[in-house]
């Protein structure tokens, strides 16, 4: 990402932001109350899909470009702003408050613009990357199957075979857990186009219109009764040689960058979500009086703010080193390792207590907390288990 948008120096401490220049304080300001006053009232048509909730979103999407929020992060040749990593990491905790939020401020395409003009064929960046990054497509990316362990991709059994002469690959297999695949003009799919399984060196990736024949989406897969995420099969699907993303055989290497980005992003997000969780909580225990006064005078409540807000601020130096390490193009994955495990357990940790200041309030229907109790508990799955994380990083160390 390519710095473009001017941003003064000088910087803020708000609310524990590190290193914040007073720029893209302001500019975070915007997003926050863009997102806390438009977007989140939305939340509940949104959340239901169908064709009243896409027309909502290209509302805000309209809105946003009107208030000079669009595509923030997105390079400036795609009509994205152009921020650096470091700058967008304050901006990605206002806009991830509310899981719709990065699509309505039009960054929700971010990995899916950086992996094709890294790596797609100039036919396919010609076709896709303006009407992705302008937010008129919408992408996913499959590598997670049924039958095998999203965490070991060498067992990968989706194929990908190549017509004689070349000039079509023909895809055959299923893919779970796709965030978003119901949705989705284009799948980024991780397929095995030589050899056999286990073997990592010959898995690739293809790009696959969702229109395409033989494409389907069997169903949806509720998160602890949340939608969003999807089971599609490939059925013959044929595509274009050229939707070939990065060398044949590359497939990790190019998955290994997306993915990198994507937890830093993901880990950004959940800050931002574990703040309105906090927000929420602090706000029910001035508000709530009980015979005995506030649940802001009982002690245990003070307890669980205080541990609240400590879990926030431990946890975001963690997330924006991983950041500036990714900025400066240095080896992040211990970082990485680290952040995605501290901002799955403190999102979970935040929610539950703001869950239990509210008392059975906090279970209902009329506060964003159960679904952020459910986002801090899925998260310590998303992009690798805390397990996985866990164990990657100490070994690290341990060889250090």
């Amino acid at each position: 990402m390519n710095e473009s948008t001017a941003v003064p120096a000088g910087t803020s401490a708000v609310r524990g932001l590190p290193d914040c220049p007073t720029g893209v304080v302001a500019l975070r300001a915007r997003a926050e109350s863009f997102v806390r006053e438009r977007v989140m009232p939305c939340e509940p048509l949104l959340d239901a899909g169908g064709a009243a909730a896409t027309t909502r979103m290209r509302e805000l999407q309209r809105e946003a470009r009107e208030a000079g929020l669009w595509a923030l992060p997105l390079p400036v040749e795609l009509g994205g702003q152009g921020l650096r990593l470091t700058h967008y990491a304050h901006l990605a905790e206002a806009e991830g408050a509310s899981d719709h939020g990065p699509s309505a401020l039009g960054s929700a395409s971010l990995l899916d613009v950086l992996m094709l003009s890294r790596h797609a064929t100039a036919p396919v960046r010609d076709r896709y990357l303006a009407r992705l990054a302008a937010g008129e497509l919408r992408a996913c990316y499959a590598m997670t199957e049924p039958d095998t362990p999203g965490t070991d991709p060498k067992l990968i059994a989706t194929r990908a075979d190549e017509a004689r002469g070349g000039g079509a690959w023909t895809l055959h297999g299923r893919k779970a857990f796709i965030t978003g695949a119901g949705e989705a003009d284009l799948v980024t799919v991780m397929a095995r186009t030589d050899g056999t399984a286990p073997g990592a060196d010959g898995l690739s990736l293809l790009l696959v219109p969702t229109t395409a024949p033989g494409f389907q989406v069997v169903r949806e897969l509720p998160v602890l009764g949340a939608g969003g995420q999807w089971e599609i099969a490939l059925d013959g699907v044929t595509v274009d040689s050229d939707h070939l993303v990065g060398p044949r055989g590359r497939a990790l290497r190019i998955a290994g960058e997306r993915i990198g980005l994507g937890r830093i992003l993901r880990c950004l997000r959940w800050l931002g979500q574990a703040t309105r969780a906090f927000d929420l909580m602090c706000a029910r225990a001035r508000s709530r009086t009980q015979s005995q006064g506030p649940l802001a005078d009982r002690q245990l409540v003070q307890q669980m703010v205080f541990d609240a807000l400590l879990a926030i601020r431990t946890t975001r130096p963690l997330v924006h080193e991983a950041v500036a390490r990714l900025q400066a193009g240095a080896d992040a994955r211990v970082e990485t390792g680290m952040a995605k495990v501290a901002a799955a357990r403190m999102l979970q940790q935040v929610a539950d207590a703001a869950i239990q200041v509210h008392g059975a309030a906090g279970l209902g229907p009329d506060t964003p907390l159960p679904a952020l109790f459910r986002a801090g508990r899925a998260a310590r799955l998303l992009d690798g288990p805390d397990e996985l994380h866990i164990s990657s990083v100490a070994r690290r160390v341990l060889r250090g």
